[in-house]
């Protein structure tokens, strides 16, 4: 239910991408909606119901859009309820999240898109979106029921890790998502080329005696992949692009006029291969972590915009399947909390401005997916998160609200707290 009471935000650092405003504002919410905008500094005078907030310079900003985020319900609750999930996002300003087909049941039909978005409906925190599979079984045969997922709500198409290696099988998945305009997403990695793979082949994987893989298998993947949706006219989303051999392929098909966006990790644009270090299994991931070149190429391409969206790739993993050789551990990092102050430190770090940063989290994710989210505007639901981005903050990952603990930020020390989160004008987090 929206807030009885309405609010008005006053003395904030207003920034809103949509628009371009980035400066002091004052913004009014009243029944779920924004009610008015004040984006030269505050209300001349405000009425005796509303509940005025000051947030002295804090940040106000729409709630992030997260495109990318696992959980272990349906199937593997133990890793990651919706619940649970919803609770981290709320905590760390998202309020938005898209979840990946790869549960079980995988979603791949309508049933079990219903099925999320009935259960989320039922915790009522913040807003969950189904990605529906591109294959049934996530087996890269046959195609799954995407039309009819999409009718029932599913807001993109993508086998999650699962590559297509059947190039017929993927120009069918998109040439029948072009018929009605559904974005496809894949992520680029030749699967034999990344067979048994641990970590990013070179120097550091060798004296760890990791087995590795070249960042040729994902570049190898991607071209196929933008040839595909160059031949089709699809909408491909290039899902955790990561290295920057891919980023010049990426640049080249945009060049062209293909309809490809990319997204990058938090992940990847915060560690380098040299963080795993004595083998530390939190920072395995998929794609693997890269060479320092490739993320300092990520975090320049977000500030240029060839990179679109930044996600967390939340991948909740309980202690059981981390605590083992490094080889033998699940790959995968929890991140709904901590995608938004990992973000703000490129800022901090003066790596790109605070608009572009705030962007690649809002607006962009939620235009590519024609979401009603991601922008500061009267009418628009009032999905908005109040921080104090000069706040210095200790990641401590038995304190996250995840189920599951692998947070690769375990121990570091960043600066942006999340004050309020507000969804559809609702209080759902407040700092203590």
């Amino acid at each position: 239910m929206p807030a009885s009471r309405p609010l008005a935000f006053v003395g904030a650092r207003l920034v809103d991408p949509a628009s371009g405003h980035d400066g002091p504002g004052a913004v009014i919410v009243a029944d779920g909606v924004i009610a008015d905008i004040a984006r030269s500094g505050g209300f001349e005078s405000l009425s005796a119901d509303i509940e005025v907030v000051d947030c002295a310079g804090a940040l106000l900003t729409p709630g992030l859009v997260d495109i990318r985020v696992k959980t272990g319900e349906p199937g593997s609750e133990p890793k990651e309820t919706l619940k649970s999930a919803a609770r981290a996002a709320a905590a760390g300003g998202v309020t938005s999240i898209v979840l990946q087909p790869d549960t079980d049941p995988v979603v791949d039909e309508p049933s079990v898109v219903d099925f999320i978005l009935r259960r989320a409906r039922d915790i009522g925190l913040v807003h969950v979106y189904p990605a529906g599979a591109a294959t049934k079984g996530l087996l890269g045969k046959g195609m799954a029921e995407i039309g009819l997922m999409r009718e029932a709500g599913a807001v993109y198409i993508t086998d999650a890790d699962h590559m297509i290696v059947d190039s017929l099988v993927l120009r069918r998945v998109l040439t029948y998502a072009a018929g009605f305009g559904a974005l496809v997403a894949h992520r680029p990695a030749d699967p034999y080329l990344s067979a048994g793979a641990a970590a990013t082949e070179g120097e550091f994987a060798s004296r760890l005696g990791l087995p590795g893989v070249s960042v040729m298998a994902e570049r190898i993947m991607l071209e196929r992949d933008l040839a595909l949706a160059e031949l089709t006219g699809a909408r491909l989303l290039v899902d955790q692009i990561s290295c920057a051999e891919a980023l010049e392929s990426l640049k080249r098909a945009k060049d062209r006029g293909v309809k490809v966006w990319a997204s990058a990790s938090i992940n990847h644009l915060t560690f380098n291969e040299l963080d795993i270090g004595d083998y530390r299994t939190f920072y395995k991931l998929t794609p693997p972590l890269r060479g320092e070149d490739d993320r300092q190429a990520l975090i320049e391409a977000v500030a240029n915009g060839l990179i679109d969206v930044v996600v967390s790739a939340h991948a909740p993993a309980p202690a059981e399947d981390k605590r083992l050789p490094f080889e033998e551990a699940a790959p995968g990092a929890v991140g709904l909390q901590t995608l938004l102050p990992a973000l703000l430190a490129l800022y901090h770090e003066d790596r790109a401005p605070l608009i572009d940063l705030i962007a690649a989290v809002t607006c962009k994710p939620a235009d590519l997916l024609g979401l009603d989210a991601g922008r500061i505007a009267v009418g628009a639901p009032a999905d908005l998160v109040l921080c104090d981005i000069g706040a210095p903050i200790r990641i401590v990952a038995d304190e996250l609200l995840s189920k599951s603990k692998n947070s690769p930020f375990d121990g570091r020390r960043l600066q942006g707290k999340v004050l309020r989160t507000l969804v559809a004008g609702r209080e759902v987090f407040r700092a203590d």
